[in-house]
């Protein structure tokens, strides 16, 4: 069986659990007093943890037009569901030196440094078999080997990569059920009269190919069921789920 493709209404991917005890997904916006986080991982960055996983080039490195570990692993499809109640994590604000010399102008070169942190963050991270780079990293993850250390955000924050193993979801018809992934907002429409909670937040998805910085989306976690689709949406005989 080709684990590239879909057969019928089937799709295969890998699963995994992913968490730490700490993570931190930098917000560029605001930097003059602390350093914010985004509330949950984001494509981008898992791409990220992904490229150290399979030992490919990041900034560090001579960059054409994206850095390595993207431009082999941009197309991707991957889905995630938080392990969190409504879709928040906990936040707390670290506070630390950064005595490294040269990282401020101050008087004997100490910087201080604020860090907003996500707690105990947790998540079921899908990834879609689609080409040879996805099972290449599915290969790999599965086998519990990497080249580099994945981390959560920043190599403060180690990551724990658990319970992995290879999926086959089916896609469904989307009417009327919840979405336990975060979705793309414009990719789904949910019955507002039946909305408990509902947590959205605009997230990284891709980088800008002149800049290298990330293009922002609006993502939404609703327990509201979908009134109309236009993106395909998949079951695992637990969760539903939409890839991006």
């Amino acid at each position: 069986v080709c684990t590239f493709c879909c057969f019928w209404a089937f799709l295969y991917t890998a699963e995994f659990i992913l968490s730490g005890k700490t993570a931190f997904f930098k917000v560029p916006m605001v930097n003059s007093v602390c350093y914010f986080t985004y509330g949950n991982i984001h494509k981008p960055a898992l791409l990220g943890m992904f490229g150290a996983i399979l030992g490919y080039k990041g900034y560090g490195y001579e960059i054409t037009n994206f850095p390595e570990y993207y431009e082999k692993l941009k197309d991707v499809k991957i889905s995630i569901v938080p392990n969190s109640e409504n879709g928040y994590f906990n936040k707390k604000f670290q506070q630390f030196n950064n005595s490294v010399g040269y990282a401020s102008q101050e008087q004997g070169g100490n910087l201080i440094v604020k860090e907003q942190w996500l707690e105990d963050p947790s998540w079921m991270i899908y990834i879609m078999l689609n080409n040879d780079e996805s099972q290449k990293l599915a290969d790999m993850i599965i086998h519990s080997q990497c080249v580099y250390i994945p981390y959560l955000g920043k190599n403060d924050h180690p990551a724990t990569i658990e319970k992995a193993e290879y999926v086959e979801v089916k896609n469904v018809d989307a009417e009327n059920l919840t979405i336990q992934s975060l979705s793309l907002s414009e990719a789904l429409d949910f019955d507002q009269d039946e909305m408990d909670f509902k947590y959205e937040e605009y997230l990284p998805l891709t980088l800008n190919l002149e800049t290298n910085h990330h293009e922002l989306k609006k993502f939404i976690l609703t327990n509201a069921p979908v009134e109309e689709a236009f993106t395909e949406i998949y079951e695992d005989g637990e969760k539903h789920i939409t890839f991006y």
